[in-house]
């Protein structure tokens, strides 16, 4: 008869943490989800932010710690000054009472090294951008917002699930959610290789039990087993560091050998 009935309505809150702040695995997959930089350009890139750039002073200044590591740590005073910078710039109530903490998942991490970070929070990335390169200020501007990111507050989701009665003992199934407190997300949100549902934030009205809702089109859909998708350089990087191949210093050369001695052509950004 065209029409579904809410039989029930079930409301949760969800709080999604950010992200650590980079290592170099993290680092190339996201320059290559985001910027779509290779590996290689991603490595030089950082490595011309490390090594230092002539600011308005006219004096050569480092702007990120050293870009080979597999630590997720932060150094003390670094977390303090990234403390100050979020409540100055996104207010007091963005900051948690406590300072995150992160662990490495790799148990053959070496940790000598700091995590991938700006040298000085403080330093915006509209403040450096004239004295950068365009591939220097998306390099530096990616790193500032995801180390600001770790350190601010989880965002609130509140996620909505309900039941609908069609009638004749047929059910469907509406979930959504929606954004309640921004926090970290104001400022950087991780990416995806592949879409992820809980991600895609559907939007459901306000919906009570007993509610009649106007029913205009059924959708039939069939799915099939896919097969893997190919590989992109971030996925590849990711899968390198999961079976323990390689070490961060080496995964942009092995993609390069893989392409220079034409192992993989790419295509689009698939391999």
């Amino acid at each position: 008869n065209g029409k579904l009935t809410v039989a029930s309505v079930d409301k949760k809150q969800r709080k999604r943490h950010p992200a650590p702040p980079f290592i170099t695995s993290t680092l190339q997959q996201e320059a290559s989800r985001k910027l779509g930089f290779t590996t290689m350009r991603t490595m030089r890139t950082a490595q011309q932010l490390y090594e230092g750039v002539a600011l308005g002073s006219g004096e050569t200044v480092g702007l990120i710690s050293y870009m080979r590591t597999d630590s997720v740590s932060l150094a003390r005073e670094a977390v303090s000054e990234i403390r100050d910078v979020i409540a100055q710039r996104f207010g007091k109530h963005a900051v948690p009472d406590a300072p995150r903490a992160y662990q490495s998942k790799s148990k053959n991490a070496q940790e000598a090294h700091e995590a991938v970070r700006p040298t000085s929070a403080a330093r915006h990335p509209e403040d450096v951008r004239a004295f950068l390169s365009p591939d220097q200020a998306k390099l530096y501007e990616l790193i500032w917002r995801r180390t600001v990111a770790c350190q601010m507050q989880a965002a609130v989701y509140d996620t909505v699930s309900a039941n609908l009665n069609a009638g004749a003992g047929n059910t469907f199934r509406a979930n959504g959610s929606t954004l309640i407190e921004p926090g970290f997300i104001a400022v950087y949100l991780e990416g995806r290789d592949e879409s992820n549902d809980d991600d895609n934030d559907k939007k459901l009205p306000i919906l009570t039990v007993g509610d009649v809702l106007p029913l205009e089109e059924l959708i039939t859909e069939q799915h099939f087993t896919e097969p893997p998708p190919r590989f992109t350089e971030a996925s590849l990087v990711k899968t390198l560091e999961e079976y323990d191949i390689g070490r961060p210093s080496t995964y942009a050369s092995i993609i390069n050998t893989l392409q220079t001695r034409e192992y993989v052509r790419l295509e689009g950004k698939a391999f």
